[in-house]
């Protein structure tokens, strides 16, 4: 595919990627050693270096039960037609009207064809080797998270929500992380390229949200977290061979969503909103996806994408729900914002030679009109962006 990559300046660009070894031998190292002396230390029992759960991918295990459970989950729609659940789709609804037995999924067909070799060589006519490695490198961040937050959503499930409908939902976010993580994990490994381990940023943001407490969760999870997913595969999933990231669009738009309709009828307290360790924890969270962003400025600039365009639309959406959910911050967005830019501005003219000023927090990189106003439902964004300097 012709990509008009964006000329960066190596040395610049070489600085960052050694800054985050650094940090990530540091911050690694010290959890090691807090978990050797039982004081704390990572938490996740997630191997991002092999990309897999610890004890092994067992995918022969996933296939006889997890993929045939979804493929044989049967609907109240069909079996009990009295009921209130309205559960099947559309091709199913046509497909039980013909007698014509279940449907597989979507999401299967298209994992049955990401693993077919005429995939791989379709990856291959589309891209170049540094392209694909850069797309990789890129998609692992997602598959990594996910893995993430298929822990954080069984968490909640466990002990974070109340009441019945809440359950059935986290549920349901429980099955499509995992969904999510596996299907992935296939697309990515159709690349044929290195996968590489996260980094330091993503893994501080990660550890983060596993520790938190609560429906502190929540706030690190669908906010953050799947709000960064969002709004990658809103722009990833119009490039070829990756239409299956627009139904992961689809997901999590529903993740998204969920603390709006879960607080909107169990609200949080005024203290629980605004009391100042709250604040503060949820900014330290934010403050590593800075940092992240610049990280991979060189693998978006290889796809002719600008990495503080993304940045910028995906912090507006994030500062946007999470005042909506009543996740407030140190910073009120229409503050925080303006200062996000400048940093990205400041960042933009060390690392490329004729940098003109933007405005990348009124950037937006969702590509799909259907991702769009999926999107403007999800943030309420029908409103144009509050006003900023």
């Amino acid at each position: 595919m012709n990509f008009s990559p964006i000329e960066l300046i190596p040395e610049q660009t070489a600085a960052i990627v050694s800054r985050e070894r650094r940090v990530n031998r540091f911050v690694r190292g010290l959890d090691e050693r807090l978990g050797r002396w039982r004081l704390g230390g990572r938490r996740g029992d997630y191997d991002d270096q092999r990309f897999e759960f610890e004890g092994g991918a067992g995918d022969a295990l996933r296939k006889k039960h997890y993929d045939k459970s979804l493929r044989l989950l049967w609907k109240a729609e069909e079996q009990i037609p009295w009921s209130t659940f309205r559960d099947c789709t559309k091709n199913e609804k046509v497909l039980l009207e013909l007698a014509q037995g279940s449907l597989d999924t979507v999401e299967r067909t298209h994992l049955q064809k990401i693993k077919s070799a005429e995939f791989r060589a379709q990856l291959d006519l589309e891209y170049t080797p540094e392209q694909k490695q850069a797309l990789v490198n890129i998609l692992s961040t997602i598959g990594h998270g996910e893995a993430y937050a298929w822990m954080v959503s069984t968490e909640l499930l466990s002990n974070g929500v109340r009441g019945t409908g809440a359950r059935a939902a986290l549920t349901m976010q429980v099955m499509e992380e995992a969904k999510h993580f596996v299907v992935l994990r296939e697309l990515i490994h159709a690349f044929d390229c290195p996968v590489p381990r996260m980094s330091v940023w993503e893994y501080i943001v990660m550890e983060r949200t596993l520790k938190s407490r609560g429906l502190e969760k929540f706030f690190g999870m669908n906010v953050l977290i799947e709000g960064f997913a969002l709004n990658l595969f809103g722009l990833l999933g119009s490039l070829p061979g990756l239409d299956v990231l627009r139904l992961f669009h689809l997901d999590e738009s529903r993740h998204t969503a969920l603390p709006s309709n879960y607080f909107s009828e169990k609200p949080l307290t005024q203290r629980q909103k605004s009391s100042f360790p709250r604040r503060l924890r949820r900014s330290l969270l934010l403050a590593p996806t800075l940092p992240l962003m610049t990280y991979f400025e060189k693998d978006f600039a290889v796809l002719g994408l600008d990495i503080y365009d993304f940045a910028g639309s995906m912090l507006r959406k994030v500062a946007h729900l999470s005042d909506r959910v009543g996740f407030e911050l140190l910073i009120p967005q229409e503050k925080l914002l303006p200062i996000v830019n400048q940093i990205f501005n400041k960042r933009a003219s060390r690392t490329r030679r004729h940098h003109v000023f933007k405005k990348y927090h009124r950037a937006e990189t969702t590509l799909g009109k259907a991702e769009r106003a999926r999107e403007a439902e999800v943030f309420e964004l029908n409103q144009p962006p509050a006003a900023a300097n």
